[in-house]
């Protein structure tokens, strides 16, 4: 029984990455028809950096505040 775990997992998570790999090559290829504002997509690049930035900020400081809280020595030597 346990031989299949890895077998069933491996294959849901290549037809769950295909799909969505379809489906973003199609937005991809739709949207270059589509003729986008330029200024709309650099507001929108924009914002997304931003919220990247900011999520990865996020999970810096709760690392770094889980670390202490668990007592690890984080200072550079």
């Amino acid at each position: 029984m346990i031989d299949w775990v890895p077998v069933v997992f491996v294959t849901f998570k290549v037809l769950i990455f295909g799909t969505c790999m379809f489906f973003a090559i199609k937005w991809h290829y739709d949207q270059g028809k589509k003729g986008v504002d330029r200024r709309a997509l650099l507001r929108t690049s924009a914002k997304l950096v931003a919220i990247f930035l900011l999520a990865l900020l996020g999970v810096l400081f709760f690392t770094f505040g889980l670390a202490r809280m668990l007592g690890m020595d984080l200072s550079l030597p």
